[in-house]
């Protein structure tokens, strides 16, 4: 029995070791910015290095173009333009969490507050090729962190032999 006991307290030592900096987010109360709950089609692959190429935040299938883009937590818009060559807004959640969305279109402007749920613009064609999609990204700081971590519990399951407390 103390064999196992050992491995089951390994794994679970493990578990409790904090990730790298900016590389895993606590589960939060946020909601899903599109409705109903959308498809990933592209996933959060940051970069090794700030400078190098990566997905710096996740690609979530709409409705179609013109659906709603909705505000997954409370905050204030802190820039509506366009970036490159699509339109984006930005939300700032405090302390130092900011989302951005894009390609939206949205007639709000810098200043703004919005309520989680709140309608913060559209979805326009473009960023998935032919199904409609947005971007959704999210930034502690400079550190771009994973958006669905927001939303869903990513936290890795852990199997614990029988006998262990806590197991159901």
């Amino acid at each position: 029995m103390k064999a196992r006991a050992i491995p089951a307290a390994i794994l679970l030592s493990v578990a409790a070791i904090a990730p790298a900096s900016g590389a895993a987010v606590t589960p939060g109360p946020w909601s899903w910015p599109l409705t109903p709950r959308p498809a990933v089609l592209r996933a959060f692959d940051p970069p090794d290095k700030p400078w190098m190429s990566g997905h710096r935040g996740v690609d979530l299938q709409a409705a179609g173009d013109g659906a709603p883009v909705t505000s997954p937590e409370s905050g204030t818009v802190s820039f509506v333009g366009v970036v490159v060559d699509r339109p984006v807004i930005t939300i700032d959640h405090g302390g130092g969490l900011r989302s951005s969305f894009e390609p939206v279109q949205s007639s709000l402007s810098a200043g703004a507050v919005v309520a989680k749920g709140d309608v913060i613009g559209t979805v326009l064609p473009g960023h998935c090729a032919a199904i409609p999609c947005v971007h959704w990204g999210v930034r502690r700081g400079e550190d771009y962190v994973n958006p669905l971590s927001f939303v869903t519990d990513l936290r890795p399951s852990i199997l614990l032999p029988p006998g262990v407390p806590g197991r159901g």
